[in-house]
């Protein structure tokens, strides 16, 4: 039995469809193209953020290599 006939041999209501995403409705960069704008928008934004990270995760082991591993007595600087 077909899941709509059980649902209605049982007095249920039909089954409710899923909203679909919202469609990305910005203009495309370039017509043969397929990304837009908001795409483009988003990507720039995310890479943004990337290298943040990455500087931040540079700035850090540089600071663990120069300064904490030396005081720590891990290792020793050669120049130094």
């Amino acid at each position: 039995m077909g899941e709509a006939r059980r649902r209605s041999s049982q007095g249920l209501p039909p089954r409710q469809t899923k909203k679909a995403a919202p469609k990305d409705d910005s203009p495309r960069i370039m017509a043969w193209l397929p990304l837009t704008q908001n795409q483009a928008r988003e990507f720039v934004s995310l890479t943004s953020k990337g290298a943040w990270v990455g500087i931040g995760a540079m700035a850090l082991l540089w600071i663990t290599v120069r300064f904490i591993g030396p005081a720590a007595g891990w290792w020793q600087l050669s120049d130094g």
